[in-house]
């Protein structure tokens, strides 16, 4: 099942005050970048997320998830609708999260 766009806005919305959030759509689903670093996306309308230390210590609870088959784990963002858990969250996950592989030529 494909996500639908009207949960993309409502998830981009409620990072709106973040800065360089972006996404890259993929099969149906959404990859969300956080000034380049991939730091989740939405998969079947679940806004997952990658499971770094950080985000594990500030969701210790949140169920993992695999995004589709053969994926890794992640973690369900079961708080979607709290903007300001979810600015701290992005910002202190942004240092843990790998850079952004080298394009080749």
């Amino acid at each position: 099942m494909a996500s639908s766009i009207e949960y993309l806005d409502f998830v981009l919305e409620q990072l709106s005050s973040l800065e360089e959030i972006s996404y890259r759509s993929m099969m149906g689903e959404y990859i969300l970048y956080h000034r380049g670093k991939i730091i989740g996306g939405i998969y079947d309308d679940r806004f997952l997320i990658k499971p770094v230390k950080s985000a594990l210590l500030l969701m210790p609870h949140a169920p993992r998830e695999v995004p589709y088959d053969g994926a890794k784990e992640m973690l369900l963002a079961e708080n979607v609708d709290d903007k300001e858990f979810l600015k701290n969250l992005i910002e202190i996950m942004y240092n843990e999260l790998p850079e952004p592989k080298k394009k080749r030529r």
